[in-house]
């Protein structure tokens, strides 16, 4: 069959206009997301909340999350639909709105709630808009798409210490007009979306290949990519939710001072981030994945032993290190299960989000028994699971 050359010569283009509007938009999802991570000293001091609580704030985000986004991608497979893009962040305005006001504990876990169904409709459709995107260059889009919620997430503390921690719960408000800007991006890019749905580029990257694997060596494949999302998420999640408090409590910080602390982490996870996806393209995905999760551990041991300063400099690494498994694990999996990139992104970023809920509880109930800096004790041991990764088929070998 004849291609138009146009479409052949469009097809063949890495949309980095696309890319960047997706990234920027998952920049503003996940910025305001990271409000309400950076809300919960100012919230427990308010409502004189436990650290299970707050572990529990978590997991009212994550599951509303985790619990729809594979239901969402599978669906959507199915039967794309362009335009609930600007639906999905339609709910994290709601959930910002409500938690500006919220005036008592139920009220903070609906917004978390709402908050985290935006995430459920944003995340695979999004992944699926950078996939289309790629022209091939897989790992890069994704790497791309994935900084800009990286970034975000590095932001939001900043913006809550720098404005709403001095002006108090109300002014979460001002933040959700950010979810006004994000919706009309999301707009413009549903259009492109749908106009290449059925074009060259878009049965391209929805197209089914066959990888050469069994159907056992799949679920085995994927039974290790479980237990190196495990892994690195509740590792990623102790930091995410609980090292303000460690510094706060091991040395003696401020909440302002130590949610410019967590920037630093957070600011290695986003250069993490980027580089990872390129590097799986170019080294293998299967080697990026191995060297990141485990090459983290020396740094994880050595963490709960230093001073402050050394301290900054070891989350920052971990920060660089572990984070750059991530855009390679979503890419691999959709070249392990072709045609199923809505499933498989919604599966891994549910999950990603479903283990930090699940850890955020459970780590924090482990603070409250022992103490805060027993929980980096324990966790300082998580990226030694990295070793299972050797196990991993390389899947440059079975095209």
């Amino acid at each position: 069959m004849n291609t138009p050359i146009a479409a052949q010569s469009t097809s063949s283009r890495v949309s980095f206009g696309i890319l960047g509007a997706i990234s920027f938009t998952h920049f503003i999802n996940d910025m305001m997301q990271s409000v309400l991570l950076a809300l919960y000293p100012v919230l427990q001091g308010r409502f004189h909340l436990s650290f299970v609580q707050v572990g529990f704030v978590t997991v009212a985000f994550q599951f509303s999350a985790s619990l729809m986004q594979p239901v969402v991608g599978r669906f959507t497979d199915r039967r794309p639909m362009p335009y609930s893009l600007p639906i999905g962040m339609g709910f994290t305005l709601c959930g910002l709105l409500l938690l500006s006001q919220a005036w008592n504990y139920p009220c903070v876990l609906v917004a978390a709630v709402l908050i985290g169904m935006g995430s459920s409709v944003f995340h695979p459709e999004s992944s699926r808009v950078a996939r289309m995107a790629s022209a091939g260059q897989h790992g890069l889009a994704q790497s791309i798409f994935q900084v800009g919620g990286n970034v975000g997430t590095a932001i939001g503390p900043l913006l809550a210490a720098a404005f709403i921690v001095p002006m108090g719960q109300p002014s979460v408000a001002w933040v959700a007009l950010a979810a006004l800007v994000g919706m009309l991006i999301l707009y413009r890019v549903s259009r492109w979306y749908a106009v290449n749905l059925t074009s060259v580029r878009g049965r391209a990257s929805l197209a089914h290949k066959a990888t050469g694997l069994s159907t056992r060596q799949v679920r085995m494949t994927i039974a290790i990519l479980l237990v190196l999302m495990f892994s690195k998420f509740v590792y990623m999640s102790s930091l995410n939710s609980y090292f303000t408090f460690y510094l706060i409590h091991h040395f003696g910080l401020d909440i302002q001072t130590a949610q410019y602390s967590l920037f630093v982490f957070l600011f290695g996870a986003a250069a993490g981030t980027i580089i990872g996806g390129p590097l799986g393209d170019r080294m293998g995905r299967n080697r990026i994945i191995l060297g990141s999760i485990l090459g983290a551990a020396p740094f994880t041991l050595a963490l709960p032993f230093v001073g402050l300063m050394t301290t900054l400099v070891l989350v920052f690494l971990i920060g660089l290190i572990i984070s750059s498994a991530f855009p390679a694990i979503v890419v691999y999996g959709q070249e392990l299960m072709p045609g199923k990139t809505g499933t498989i992104s919604g599966l891994f970023f549910g999950l990603a989000f479903g283990i930090a809920g699940i850890a955020a509880a459970a780590l924090g109930a482990l603070a409250d028994r022992y103490s805060i800096e027993w929980v980096y004790h324990v966790c300082a041991f998580l990226p030694l699971l990295g070793v299972v990764a050797f196990f991993l088929p390389d899947m440059r070998s079975q095209k």
